[in-house]
């Protein structure tokens, strides 16, 4: 750390070497950036699922998540302190380990994933949202989640909902207008 242009402090991260690591190209990022997002997503999606079917970890550890019936921005982090260890400092790591990505480029994975998450479980469907656009694991995918008949199923979280489809746990479900305004997903009806 050095003092320059009078009261304006720089850090700069520095190897052993005293030589700060070169940042690697934006494509060498973007593939680091979709590893850490595949195995976040994995960790996450069996672990999430797990909590759920083991008696034991719903009722004593992520009860307190689904405690909130009706999920609202805050209540995307609002879980017992074992889970947050376990689905997301452990898989954070994962991620950040097995991707290679560098301290600046978890940054930004991080900073995106806590985003997505929040977004995922504000209530608010909204069609021009580009997370809500962009991927199908949005707030009217993980809404039947919280619901009754949809807490067995859509496992996914935060960004990919293959897992559901490829292990069998995905619900279908249908957005319907409400009559007063905003959105209502629903679970579609076994006939």
């Amino acid at each position: 750390m050095h003092a320059s242009h009078g009261s304006l402090i720089y850090m700069q991260v520095v190897g052993d070497d005293g030589v700060a690591p070169q940042q690697p190209s934006f494509l060498v990022c973007a593939c680091q950036f979709l590893i850490a997002m595949v195995v976040l997503d994995l960790w996450q999606y069996f672990g999430h699922r797990y909590m759920h079917v083991n008696k034991f970890l719903y009722k004593h550890i992520h009860s307190k998540h689904h405690a909130l019936v009706v999920p609202y921005a805050w209540g995307s982090l609002y879980n017992h302190p074992l889970e947050g260890l376990l689905l997301d400092t452990i898989g954070g790591s994962l991620a950040f380990l097995l991707s290679g990505m560098t301290p600046r480029t978890s940054i930004y994975f991080f900073s995106f994933a806590t985003i997505k998450s929040v977004d995922m479980h504000s209530g608010l469907f909204l069609r021009w949202n580009p997370l809500q656009v962009c991927f199908r694991n949005n707030v009217a995918y993980h809404d039947i989640h919280h619901q009754l008949k949809g807490n067995k199923f859509n496992y996914a979280q935060p960004f990919f909902v293959s897992w559901d489809f490829i292990f069998g746990t995905h619900m279908p479900f249908t957005v319907e207008e409400r009559k007063g305004g905003g959105f209502e997903a629903r679970p579609v009806k076994d006939d």
